[in-house]
């Protein structure tokens, strides 16, 4: 059993058992045949970029080379040349030669390469369609989404339909799900990403999947040149596409809010474990809308696993997220942390492999990996001590995972991995460079394998192909993209193009795995609302969905009947009820979706790349009025590097073979403190490129002062500071106090800006309200304690807020979100209502009015009544309690004609809402 794709082998026999019911599994086994491999000219159907590599595979037994010609649309000839015999290919069982055309780079449409007496499929020479490519593929996100109406306007009217699993009939709805296994209470845990074909929900999948999202936006922060625009705000067919958030985020966080509900709450047994999966309490019929979901759903028991996915992709969501919504980063943070507490407390509770009623088990015996994903994340976003020893103690450390296979969601180790080998951390940089070495290591190696053959898929070792081989290939391909991001050698980027020519018709049967692309893409996925095959009133899958593709195993009946004997790369078949070759899932998609959108990134000719480190900087100096017993003043002569730039410095202490970053800067000088008096200290000076390239100063010994000063410690560091009473031009800090042997003298306040910080206020007690800010600003700022002997204490953690816009009046106690999603003469609506003041609500009452005949006629999680244009809701018995910053949501469906306007005038208890 493959840990990379059993998602639904326990099951296998009770979806068979499902679809038997609905009449379609005999009658199409008989009707399909075995899939046919077209012309033996096989290409990248959709296109081939300018400036990269142009190779097909040619079916043929010759053993000499064989004649071949390139045609444009109007039939010239345009390019001609012999093919390379390859020879016999064991994934494929075909006898193969390559075709290059890499010198004819003309973009055009319509081309068609022709070879022993036969023709390929037309395709394009075109940067555009891998452009697109990026976003269909992240819109794939929304088509899935569950519990809201997925909107025309954004689909098209082929694939909008109404908001899933809400509580309107017939559904009974995700927003009281009770487990399956008795826990003594029920979970609101709307909202989310349908897993795949079926419409449950998996937290291990949905890890990944969140992780690769939001990781694509990331890596354009800490890469040279990335083009973070291209997923910023108002890139992507979203509700949220103008909320002044990177789109990709937006759809990362809606699956992350429904991780969130998964966690159990405080006060409850397990409190802080995450339960491992929800859906339906049998197998969904197949096709099944959304809406129309009549069974009961039910919670998974909580697993070590899914706590520790949940722990390692909020962590992550808390610095995207951490100067774009402060409030909803602090949150996550506080999520991701009680969720690595109770792991850690909880290490062995692993899900059950029998859990195969209604959804995949997503069983994984073993969490050394997700518990050093985690640590990473964790660490990445904090700093602190104690992630970062779980990180440094990991048998996975500095990428020992990816010496077993790259990742996948049963093996996240990479993810970790990933993520410390891109994000500035305090780890040593010797450390940080060994991560990358192991992923280029990987990246070598899957490379070798794919350039073997003559289709060319990056896959695992070995000659199995298994359930969602296409993802796994995908995410190889993602480490050919990162080996790039860290060498500059073509060749990586070469192996990421070639893994895209083959999921667009370069195999074995001329197949596009990708829909909408190519003129042979997969129509028919296995999937409850795509299911035209099933019903002639439902569509296909929408562009940009991924098959799972190739799977040797033949583990559903429509494939062990028309695959048998097939070669690994020829286990394949485009029909709905062949699941195990034919699912779409979330962490498939995603894993095309970060490759498309580097891909997108890389087109055009190959860019220059900066292979020269810059100059050695000058050896450290020590200032003598900087040193003294527990200090030292360091200084040097700047580098300099007229190709990429000097991105800073890293101050590093020696100490044996062991390597230490004690500050990183972009000055040419440095303070080192804590130091023990009467000490020896050896440092090297590195500076760093815009390239990632550095080079070490010659080292500088020294010694602190040799008599002993009196016996003082530094303060302890401050508590995270919090910030309130944000105005347009002020706001008020408070933090937990220091404590000091010699008594705390005060406070230094800091702003925080890239490497630097600056004094801004002091004071005499653990709060400051300060003021002359600037309206509308991004503020990151942490808080230093200083003693009566004049020592520092640690910088503390840092808040981020925004001051007001200076046309903003100061928040109410109330704040209200509306949004709404229309179809014909009735729409769905969706509220949130967040306390924004400083008392919790013990019951609430929300009132608001509308601006046309708009009529509630359906309402759930609150009881509603409407006189007139005005509307009273009240809270339900279990979502009456909202503390201080807390907030709850509810909906209804309505219906009205003209134009249907947001109401006006929330107020939340009588008083006005923002």
């Amino acid at each position: 059993m493959s840990p990379t794709t059993h998602r639904r082998r326990a099951a296998g026999l009770a979806v068979a058992a499902a679809l038997a019911v609905s009449g379609l599994v005999a009658s199409s086994q008989a009707a399909v045949a075995a899939p046919d491999p077209g012309s033996p000219v096989k290409v990248n159907q959709v296109a081939y970029v300018p400036g990269v590599a142009k190779v097909a595979t040619l079916v043929s037994s010759s053993t000499a080379p064989v004649a071949w010609t390139l045609r444009n649309a109007a039939g010239t000839v345009v390019a001609s040349g012999q093919s390379t015999v390859k020879g016999a290919d064991a994934l494929s069982g075909d006898s193969t030669h390559l075709i290059d055309f890499s010198t004819f780079d003309t973009p055009g449409t319509g081309y068609v390469l022709s070879a022993a007496n036969a023709s390929s499929y037309p395709f394009d020479i075109s940067a555009d369609p891998v452009k697109r490519l990026r976003y269909d593929s992240l819109a794939f996100f929304y088509h899935q989404r569950s519990g809201i109406a997925i909107d025309a306007r954004y689909v098209g009217s082929t694939y909008a339909r109404a908001a899933g699993h809400l509580g309107v009939a017939p559904n009974q709805g995700d927003t009281s799900v009770p487990c399956r296994q008795s826990c003594g209470y029920s979970l609101d845990v709307r909202g989310g990403w349908y897993d795949a074909g079926d419409q449950g929900k998996y937290v291990v999948n949905g890890g990944i999947a969140t992780w690769q999202l939001q990781n694509a936006y990331e890596r354009t922060l800490h890469v040279a040149g990335a083009d973070k625009t291209a997923l910023g705000d108002g890139t992507m067919a979203i509700p949220e596409r103008a909320n002044g958030a990177p789109d990709i985020l937006d759809e990362a966080r809606w699956e992350l809010e429904f991780l969130l509900r998964m966690q159990v709450p405080a006060g409850r047994t397990d409190a802080g474990m995450v339960h491992h999966k929800m859906h339906d309490e049998n197998w969904t019929a197949l096709p099944t809308i959304p809406a129309q979901d009549s069974q009961r759903r039910v919670l998974s028991p909580v697993s070590t696993a899914a706590t520790l996915n949940l722990a390692a992709v909020a962590a992550q969501a808390s610095r995207l997220w951490k100067t774009i919504d402060p409030t909803f980063s602090a949150k996550a943070l506080a999520a991701a942390q009680t969720a690595y507490t109770a792991a850690k407390a909880n290490p062995n509770r692993i899900a059950s492999a029998n859990d195969g009623t209604g959804g995949g088990a997503y069983s994984d015996s073993s969490v050394t990996d997700e518990f050093y994903w985690a640590a990473a994340e964790l660490y990445a976003t904090t700093g602190s001590d104690s992630y970062r020893a779980d990180v440094t103690g990991s048998s996975l450390y500095k990428g020992r995972s990816f010496a077993q296979r790259g990742y996948d969601w049963g093996w996240t180790g990479g993810l970790g991995d990933t993520t410390l080998a891109l994000v500035p951390t305090g780890l040593p940089s010797s450390d940080v460079a060994a991560t990358r070495a192991a992923i280029v290591t990987f990246a070598d190696s899957a490379l070798a394998r794919a350039t073997s053959q003559a289709y060319p898929a990056p896959n695992n070792a070995g000659s199995v192909y298994y359930w969602g081989s296409n993802g796994q290939v995908a995410n190889n391909a993602n480490a050919l993209a990162l080996a790039y991001d860290f060498t500059g050698q073509s060749k990586y980027r070469t192996g990421v193009y070639a893994a895209l020519d083959y999921f667009q018709g370069r195999n074995p049967l001329n197949q596009s795995y990708i829909a909408g692309y190519g003129e042979k893409a997969v129509q028919n996925v296995h999937h409850r609302f795509w299911a035209h095959q099933a019903d002639a009133s439902l569509p296909i899958a929408p562009p940009g969905s991924f098959s799972g593709g190739p799977n040797s195993e033949l583990q559903d009946p429509i494939a062990a009947a028309q695959l048998a004997g097939c070669a690994p790369q020829k286990c394949f078949v485009d029909h709905i009820e062949a699941y195990s070759v034919n699912e779409v899932a979330i962490n498939w998609n995603s894993a095309l979706a970060w490759l498309a959108t580097w891909a997108a990134e890389h087109t055009g000719a190959a860019p220059a790349v900066d292979t020269t480190p810059p100059t050695v900087p000058g050896t450290p100096l020590v200032s003598v009025s900087g040193m003294n017993f527990t200090s030292a003043g360091l200084s040097w002569t700047a580098s300099a590097d007229p190709e990429s730039g000097i991105a800073g410095y890293d101050v590093v202490r020696v100490v044996g073979d062991s390597l230490e970053v004690v500050a990183t800067t972009t000055a040419t000088n440095a303070t080192v403190s804590r130091l023990q008096p009467a000490t020896s200290y050896t440092y090297v000076i590195v500076a760093r490129n815009g390239a990632g390239l550095s080079s070490t100063s010659a080292p500088v010994t020294f010694r602190t002062g040799e008599d002993v000063p009196p016996v003082d410690t530094p303060p302890t560091t401050p508590g995270t500071p919090v910030a309130s009473a944000v105005t347009t031009t002020g706001a008020t800090l408070t933090w937990t106090a220091s404590t000091d042997d010699t008594g705390v003298a005060g406070y230094d306040v800091l702003r925080v800006s890239g490497g630097a910080s600056t004094v801004v206020a002091t004071s005499a007690t653990p709060t400051v309200t300060l003021t002359g800010l600037t309206p509308g600003t991004d503020h990151v700022l942490a808080v230093r304690a200083r003693d009566t002997a004049g020592q520092l204490s640690s910088v503390s953690p840092t808040v981020a807020f925004r001051t007001l816009p200076t046309e903003t009046t100061p928040p109410s106690t109330c704040a209200v979100t509306y949004s709404a999603n229309s179809w014909g003469s009735g729409f769905t609506a969706s509220i949130t209502l967040t306390n924004t003041g400083s008392t919790p609500w013990t019951s609430w009452n929300l009132g608001f009015t509308f601006a046309g005949d708009q009529k509630v006629t359906q309402g759930w999680s609150a009881s509603y009544s409407q006189t007139g244009s005005a509307v009273t809701v009240t809270n339900a018995a279990w979502n009456g309690n909202v503390p201080a910053g807390g907030s709850t949501s509810i909906g209804f469906n309505g219906s009205y004609s003209g134009t249907n306007s947001a109401p006006t005038g929330f107020t939340v208890n009588g008083t006005p809402c923002a």
